[in-house]
């Protein structure tokens, strides 16, 4: 009688232990998923009239707000990052606009290539996943010469978009491509000299480099608008196709957190930070005057969105995102 007692008891007992793992197999089973912590693709598309514009993402790295910002208290920074849930370093992203206007395919910005180490370098990676090889490009436009901008026009020592012109303002290149000028500009911008004349020389001995005045349409639809200040030559672009317009503004903003409450917040790397700010609130005025959508190399990827006038601050308003594009 014990004997048949105690093997009904495994019985139930082992039967209690096989329900409880069914019913816990679900949950093992999500527990020993492992987490992936990597990004999708970097880039975006939308449509701007006739044109199909394709942000790309060539990285973020952090951006020592704390030391670089100049023209701001650091309490003013502390309560504009945290109103926004942010707190030194912010993760900067370095954007790029892709601009397909049907007969031309035109890159804005090349980000920072190796220049900038493993945070970025993106740029071609995203730009194979979003349809595109580097020989389809017919002309890149860089909105200045800093190393985030224009790293990524070569590699390995050539160019790394073939067939591509590069176009630079005029005042930019005679600024960075001369080296005398190291001598008057701060230590910390020494190596930025090197890194221009090292990325353009591909093109330059290809003879595919060509610069441009101020304010000059450079192919129907496209016109570089010059807003010196944090370099001598920084050219924004304006884009119109159809009644629409997209306002590619290069490094008028670099945190807009603190930014939009005070354009008058700068930045160590300006060249002339009065000259910076005065087109910082020139162009934040005209984007929220004219409704333009604004492509900006240093907000939150993908970069894209509209300028709100808040009385004397601005809100960011980033595009409404759209599954499928052009259809």
């Amino acid at each position: 009688m014990h004997t048949e007692s105690y093997s009904r008891t495994r019985v139930m007992n082992f039967r209690a232990l096989f329900l409880w793992i069914f019913a816990m197999m679900p949950l093992l089973a999500n527990a020993a998923a492992p987490q992936v912590r990597t990004q999708g693709p970097g880039f975006y598309r939308m449509m701007l009239g006739d044109f199909e514009i394709t942000a790309l993402l060539d990285g973020t790295h952090p951006f020592p707000i704390d030391k670089v910002m100049i023209d701001v208290s650091k309490e003013e920074i502390e309560r504009d990052l945290s109103r926004d849930g942010l707190k030194a370093p912010v993760q900067g992203s370095i954007n790029a606009f892709l601009i397909n206007t049907g007969p031309k395919l035109i890159l804005i910005d090349t980000g920072a290539g190796t220049l900038y180490g493993d945070c970025c370098g993106h740029l071609l990676a995203n730009l194979h996943a979003a349809g595109y090889q580097p020989e389809q490009v017919d002309e890149v436009y860089l909105t200045h010469l800093h190393k985030d901008h224009v790293g990524g026009i070569f590699l390995d020592g050539k160019m790394a978009f073939p067939n591509a012109v590069l176009r630079v303002s005029e005042a930019d290149a005679d600024y960075w491509l001369t080296p005398a000028n190291k001598k008057s500009a701060p230590e910390f911008l020494s190596t930025f000299f090197d890194s221009a004349i090292a990325s353009v020389a591909p093109y330059i001995k290809a003879e595919r480099f060509k610069t441009f005045s101020k304010n000059q349409q450079l192919t129907p639809g496209i016109t570089s608008m010059a807003t010196p200040g944090h370099t001598p030559g920084h050219t924004s672009y304006l884009i119109e196709s159809q009644s629409n317009a997209l306002l590619v503004w290069g490094d008028i903003i670099h945190v807009a957190p603190i930014q939009l409450q005070n354009p008058k917040a700068s930045v160590e790397y300006d060249n002339n930070p009065p000259s910076a700010q005065r087109f910082r609130r020139k162009l934040l005025g005209l984007a929220a005057q004219k409704h333009y959508i604004v492509g900006a190399a240093h907000i939150a990827f993908p970069g894209l969105g509209r300028i709100r006038r808040n009385k004397h601050t601005y809100d960011w308003i980033p595009v409404n995102y759209e599954g499928d594009p052009g259809k």
